[in-house]
């Protein structure tokens, strides 16, 4: 008999000898090797398609938080989680370039866009981000700024031993294993809402690279036919994509609502009001703000250029000016004291 899809082909028949009363079965398989190197192909052509979109992702992203005040909302572990990951790719591509002769160059060419990622811009974006978290560090001279670069790449390689390590403590749990490493938006909902940081990403690096990273898996999970001739688990998909949809939204809607919306009021920590008013002498001169050296308007203003803002420490300033001011320090302008964080609106 003979059985198989477009690209393999199974035997199974059997050979009686009636002299010697011996009966042989058999079962051999064959594999349409066209079809496979064009399914895996399209594949690797998938990948590189979308391993180039997460570069320009990246690339948009780190010019929105290159400031310091911006670089240190951003989660370390939500991009260092992105980086192993993207690293495990860069040497599972690699091998199967190497196993697969034939299609070397194209899994290759995949697996260079996933180092790329990972090796350059990545880890570029995590020093960025590091360097914002400890300023004062990369301050004292160059041995001090060795000794952080050490530390940051040794966290790194630690976190990718220790990931290679529950790989194969969970490699019979694959619904756990898939969950747990695409939980990388998670990190940053606690931060933002720990601290209480407002749009730490760019909204379309959010869905660019949550449906970018979502390709691979959804491949080998939902794809009948695939080059891997892996099982289809539609089920594992679905949670997948639910999963990493619920993630998605709830960023989202920190973005607009702000960080902490899912927290009770009463469980919320006080916050700093910049918008208080002040009772000031009415002939006295309006105080003029440190950053520009122009006049403050008083807290009746109207306008966002009139718009005034006090900080912890007394200190008026315009909004706009301050807003500036800490994207490159959170610490005010005239006593250098730490200032929290700044809501977009009044």
């Amino acid at each position: 008999g003979a059985a198989g899809g477009a690209a393999t082909v199974q035997l199974v028949g059997n050979i009686t000898s009636v002299n010697c009363g011996l009966q042989l079965a058999f079962n051999a398989s064959s594999m349409n090797f066209e079809s496979y190197y064009s399914k895996a192909m399209r594949y690797t052509l998938m990948v590189t398609a979308s391993a180039f979109v997460q570069v320009l992702l990246l690339v948009k992203q780190i010019e929105y938080s290159t400031t310091r005040n911006g670089a240190a909302r951003v989660s370390l572990l939500t991009i260092g989680q992105q980086a192993v990951m993207d690293s495990y790719l860069c040497l599972a591509h690699l091998t199967m370039g190497i196993v697969v002769e034939a299609l070397f160059n194209a899994f290759a060419t995949a697996a260079f866009f996933k180092f790329m990622i990972f090796s350059i811009f990545e880890m570029r974006y995590l020093l960025i981000i590091w360097k914002a978290r400890r300023p004062h560090a990369f301050q004292e001279g160059w041995e001090r700024m060795r000794r952080e670069l050490s530390l940051l790449y040794s966290r790194f390689y630690g976190c990718l031993l220790a990931g290679i390590l529950i790989m194969f403590q969970l490699q019979k749990q694959l619904p756990v294993l898939v969950l747990l490493f695409y939980a990388f938006w998670i990190p940053q909902i606690v931060h933002s809402a720990q601290h209480d940081h407002r749009r730490p990403l760019l909204v379309p690096y959010i869905v660019g690279i949550s449906l970018t990273r979502l390709l691979i898996p959804l491949y080998a999970l939902a794809c009948p036919h695939n080059f891997l001739h892996s099982e289809p688990n539609y089920p594992l998909a679905a949670g997948l994509v639910v999963f990493v949809a619920a993630q998605v939204c709830v960023l989202l809607v920190q973005h607009y609502r702000g960080p902490r919306f899912f927290v009770p009021r009463r469980f919320r920590p006080d916050k700093y009001d910049y918008y208080r008013r002040v009772p000031m002498h009415p002939t006295a001169d309006a105080p003029d703000c440190a950053i520009c050296m122009m006049p403050v308007a008083g807290p009746d203003a109207t306008g966002p250029a009139a718009a005034r803002v006090m900080t912890p420490c007394d200190h008026v300033f315009h909004r706009e000016c301050l807003r500036q001011w800490m994207d490159i320090k959170m610490e005010c302008p005239v006593c250098r004291r730490p200032i929290p964080d700044l809501d977009d609106d009044p």
